[in-house]
């Protein structure tokens, strides 16, 4: 694959999973109602997110409530928004450093090596962002999980799982890695040997003619 292949495909992917983690990160479903056990209540059921709280009736109305402070909040909420956000900007910022440094664009610099110097800097702002992305999800998995098994007391179908949030911040973030990967892989080292040479090679020529 060549160097401007691989770098589209990688910005693709990492805008697939920039767009990804901002629907995770917007949807209600971090949580859902779990519907396993003996008694399954089918009449309601519930979802929360990192911004609200929804129920969802089985006649398909939905109501949402936000959430009402954010200091009373629980801890992993409140970070899994500020990672969520911080995954966000780090994505728009490699969005626009991607653009100028890709060699399919005119913006910026004309130097094939700068230019991919800079489609670098967007790929590192990618894996950081798909880094940020898989922290959170994954946080708010594990205390989803730990609330699972330790409230034994409660039925099994008044308890919570995975929503469908979880799978799709998952999914960003592989897709924002990836990218980002492919975007340092294309770092151009035949032609900055080549410029290089030539720069040794012209003081040289300049004698020879002196």
């Amino acid at each position: 694959m060549g160097g401007g292949a691989r770098q589209l495909g990688g910005f693709a992917a990492a805008l697939a999973g920039w767009v990804s983690a901002l629907a995770a990160a917007v949807l209600p479903q971090w949580r859902q109602s779990s519907y396993a056990g003996d008694a399954i209540i089918t009449a309601v059921g519930l979802h929360d997110g990192l911004w609200m709280s929804c129920a969802a009736q089985s006649t398909g109305q939905v109501q949402c409530r936000l959430h009402d402070s954010l200091l009373s909040l629980d801890v992993h909420i409140q970070m899994s928004r500020a990672l969520m956000v911080i995954c966000l900007l780090l994505g728009f910022f490699g969005i626009i450093i991607s653009v100028v440094g890709m060699k399919c664009t005119k913006v910026g610099e004309e130097d094939p090596v700068t230019k991919s110097r800079i489609a670098v800097a967007g790929g590192v702002l990618f894996i950081l962002s798909g880094l940020c992305s898989l922290a959170a999800v994954s946080l708010y998995a594990t205390q989803v999980t730990y609330e699972f098994f330790r409230e034994s007391t409660i039925p099994i179908s008044a308890r919570y799982e995975f929503g469908s949030s979880l799978f799709i911040g998952w999914g960003a973030a592989s897709l924002s890695m990836l990218g980002g990967s492919l975007l340092c892989c294309s770092c151009p080292a035949k032609e900055r040997r080549g410029q290089q040479y030539h720069q040794q090679s012209q003081p040289s020529m300049s004698q020879e003619f002196v």
